[in-house]
């Protein structure tokens, strides 16, 4: 599991440019990105002249290896570890030092024989690179955008009380049904059951529903299980528990239904809500100031569109 859990993790990291970048993609052209990635400069390895902050732990033909490195390598792991196996993740000092000499190590040795190849100079890789530079820059400028935003405790009671109906538990009701093809036999049924008869029973005896031979009992439904005519009768305030609709029509006929029992239905507090709307409250936030961050910036730029090349 082990060794299952850091082949996933570097599939991840391959697939991902970010590995490649870390931190040293600022204002460098093709070359220049990839020389301060690689440690490399045009006449061949450099792998000394890396900006070495830490406590260096290691070095692989002079790469160095800071305990910084490890930790963050060792944290990426240990967040693929499911949550139910916390056994499986890397703490000690001997795991951290046995992840180094067979998976850091070797992922190192790997890059460098990279190197050495010249795939770093790969059109496809350069591309890769360049795109992900562009990624990330334009994932710090959003995230610097939106890092001091908040919601003040009266945006939050504000959202509360606008959707104070939203925050109310879902209402379940236990219901029985009587479903017959004429409305002439539904009043009569009606009347019966009026007089005293058993709806149950009368469901059993007459209903041609498929909840018959369960007495009509449909178990506890939401609102929106059934079709709106039936969710207009069986959650009306003006049905109480135990009471009996009148006759209503629907697809498959004449329905009455009598109401069993009801749960659910609590309006939570704004206090139970508060995190929730503040968390929503800032998300909505965040996403309008990119937005009209784009919108301003897409309003200014000069922008050519040649449509007539996609093919």
């Amino acid at each position: 599991m082990f060794r299952q859990l850091v082949f996933k993790r570097h599939l991840i990291i391959f697939s991902l440019p970010f590995f490649l970048l870390s931190v040293f993609i600022v204002g460098c052209d093709k070359l220049n990105l990839l020389n301060i990635i690689t440690g490399r400069t045009s006449s061949g390895p450099a792998a000394a002249q890396r900006v070495v902050k830490g406590t260096i732990i290691a070095k692989i033909n002079d790469y160095p290896i800071t305990l910084e490195d490890l930790n963050q390598e060792i944290d990426a792991y240990n967040s693929l570890v499911p949550p139910d196996k916390p056994e499986q993740k890397i703490s000690t000092r001997e795991q951290k030092i046995e992840y180094l000499n067979k998976d850091l190590i070797r992922q190192i040795l790997l890059y460098q024989e990279a190197l050495r190849r010249g795939i770093d100079k790969n059109e496809d890789i350069l591309r890769a690179l360049e795109k992900t530079k562009m990624n990330l820059l334009a994932m710090e400028l959003a995230r610097e955008e939106i890092a001091n935003i908040d919601a003040s405790p009266e945006e939050i009671e504000e959202s509360y009380q606008l959707y104070k109906e939203q925050f109310k538990e879902p209402e379940e009701r236990q219901i029985r049904e009587i479903v017959v093809p004429t409305e002439q036999e539904a009043r009569e049924i009606l009347i019966q059951l009026l007089q005293g008869a058993d709806f149950a029973t009368k469901a059993i005896e007459r209903s041609k529903s498929a909840s018959a031979k369960n007495g009509g009992d449909l178990g506890f439904i939401q609102k929106n299980q059934k079709f709106p005519q039936f969710a207009a009768v069986a959650f009306s305030d003006a049905l109480e528990v135990g009471k009996i609709s009148n006759i209503f029509k629907g697809p498959d006929g004449y329905y009455i239904i009598k109401l069993e029992a009801k749960r659910g239905g609590k309006q939570k507090s704004l206090s139970e809500m508060q995190e929730d709307i503040k968390r929503g409250l800032i998300i909505y936030k965040q996403q309008d100031k990119i937005n009209r961050l784009v919108d301003n910036l897409d309003k200014a730029a000069k922008k050519e569109i040649y449509e007539n090349e996609i093919k």
